[in-house]
């Protein structure tokens, strides 16, 4: 594999979000030239101890940096752009983006103190530019965002269509429809591969329009009396102004419970978006208002612990609290992965008394991505000669190739992160690997989840830690009992079973040949050894181990 696409070669690469919904990061290779489109972020669980942030390693590209012309952003979802401030450092290229999605960005920056250094260049909506050997031209669409756009990107080998995130929605209420007549020109001009949203490939119909869900929210909250709640996404501005016109056709102020949607109202408002709305409530002022005179929107739809709706329904907030008779509306879906969270957090809720409102009890949300029907017409627009399906995992991907080759798609092929996939010339095929993984934000750092740390913690996490400190003289003998400290086995006040553990390493190391107790390692492997094979034997567990050899 060469080291730069040809002048004749037109190449993809996903180094995240091919066999995952999230973490989006694409790249486009043409000429010498390499474009990225998004660069997105996931998020932490039981499984990734202490890191809470994921996102694509951008090795391959930290590697090409004389090449990378820049990153267009196709929408301000944290999947999509979420690794910008991470990230960008390493990359030092420009940004391009629509006026929302630059409002955003800005807002990410200034928190971490980037804001004057990244070059942000503002497309305007169905805007044209050149960046590299790439025309570009954007094209709306609709999603549950303000102002999400396909890429087209022109090349002097083929032309190709990037979707990002959308669907087909009649009535979006804010932003416009999906410009289907560019898409039927620019699939009548010809279109060599489509690269493309698959996260509801298996779903069939199509995902429902925000106009129903307004009406919808209008009538159940006329149901109730009480303090209402609503947990949404803080990005889907159209559902945010949803729930503030149905609270005010009943008589209701709105108040914003989180700092995430405090900051998208901002970006909309400066974009334009949410200006025939009165002032939204601040969450130390509800307590002020009448309990029937108040709807909360609220951060925490997917059970995030530390977001406002999870503080609250553990009594942990210090301006609101919901009480036994009010109602939470979960206004939203449930994103593979967080099922439990959210159980965990329904749970809560109703333990207090609070009767929850979900999907399931009534129409309260709709999806932001094509089911099959809207697929099968974006297909019949674009007409491509290729399908790559991406964004979703390994299941929505196969599903998607063969709707693709049902609507008479002539290849249509399963990309996987790190596979190298040439479109052009010739047949698609992927021609290569190339290194993929995913970093954490640990603290303050960024490490590779593979990393020898994280690996450690993670067998710390369920095999607990033990330290052991062993004295001896230069001879090898044993000054004093060893000390050892276990963490995470047994409860700290049992004597006992720390007594058995220190006479296993004072055993084990009065055990050695004399010769071999003035070889410091292998006094520290007999010692090491000794509380792991105790502690197995004891409690059934093989704790990370360190142990302290000092020498008198």
């Amino acid at each position: 594999m060469s080291d730069r696409p040809g002048d004749d070669e037109l190449l993809f690469l996903a180094l995240g979000g091919a066999g995952e919904i999230g973490m989006n990061l694409n790249l486009y290779g043409h000429a010498g030239k390499w474009l990225m489109i998004d660069l997105g972020i996931t998020f932490g669980n039981d499984r990734t101890p202490g890191i809470d942030i994921i996102m694509p390693d951008p090795t391959f590209v930290t590697g090409r940096l004389g090449d990378l012309v820049g990153l267009v952003l196709t929408h301000a979802h944290e999947d999509h752009l979420g690794a910008v401030p991470y990230l960008w450092p390493q990359l030092q290229c420009p940004i391009y983006a629509t006026p929302f999605t630059a409002a955003v960005l800005h807002r990410k920056l200034k928190e971490t103190g980037l804001t004057d250094h990244v070059p942000i260049h503002v497309v305007p909506m169905s805007g044209r530019f050149s960046v590299g050997p790439f025309e570009l031209e954007l094209v709306t669409l609709t999603h549950s965002i303000p102002e999400p756009n396909a890429v087209v990107l022109r090349t002097s080998v083929g032309t190709i269509l990037h979707t990002g995130d959308w669907k087909f929605d009649s009535d979006p209420l804010v932003g416009p429809v999906s410009d289907q007549a560019a898409l039927r020109r620019i699939g009548e001009d010809g279109v060599l591969a489509m690269v493309c949203d698959s996260t509801n490939a298996l779903i069939e119909g199509e995902s429902g329009s925000e106009a129903t869900v307004r009406e919808s929210l209008v009538e159940l909250i006329g149901r109730y009396d009480t303090r209402i709640a609503v947990a949404c996404f803080a990005s889907n501005v159209a559902r945010l102004e949803s729930i503030a016109k149905a609270a005010a056709v009943h008589d209701r102020h709105v108040a914003l419970v989180g700092r995430s949607l405090w900051r998208i109202v901002d970006a909309a408002r400066e974009s334009g978006y949410l200006t025939d709305l009165p002032e939204f409530v601040a969450e130390h002022d509800v307590g002020y208002l009448p309990r029937d005179k108040v709807v909360m929107i609220c951060t925490g739809s997917q059970g995030e612990r530390r977001s406002a709706l999870a503080r609250i329904a553990r009594r942990d907030h210090p301006n609101v609290s919901l009480e036994s008779g009010d109602v939470v509306i979960f206004s939203s879906r449930k994103i593979p992965g967080n099922e439990r969270d959210i159980a965990e957090l329904q749970n809560d809720l109703i333990r207090l008394g609070v009767q929850v409102v979900t999907d399931a009890d009534h129409l309260v949300h709709v999806s932001g991505h094509p089911a099959r029907a809207e697929l099968a017409q974006m297909y019949q627009l674009v007409r491509p000669r290729i399908a790559i399906p991406v964004h979703g995992e390994s299941r929505h991907l196969a599903a998607h190739a063969r709707l693709a080759e049902e609507c008479q798609v002539g290849q249509a092929l399963v990309p996987e992160n790190g596979a190298l996939i040439r479109l052009a010339p010739g047949p698609a095929e992927i021609v290569g690997e190339v290194p993929s993984g995913r970093l954490g934000l640990d603290g303050t750092n960024l490490v590779r989840l593979d990393s020898p740390q994280l690996k450690t913690r993670h067998r710390m996490v369920f095999n607990g830690a033990a330290v052991a400190t062993v004295v001896l003289d230069s001879a090898g003998r044993l000054l004093a009992d060893p000390q050892v400290t276990v963490q995470g086995v047994f409860d700290p006040e049992d004597e006992s079973a720390n007594a058995a553990v220190t006479a296993a390493v004072r055993e084990a190391v009065t055990g050695l040949p004399h010769g071999l107790r003035r070889d410091d390692a292998t006094v520290r492997e007999a010692a090491r050894l000794a509380v792991r094979r105790a502690l197995h034997a004891s409690h059934g567990k093989k704790p990370v181990t360190e142990v302290h050899l000092v020498r008198i």
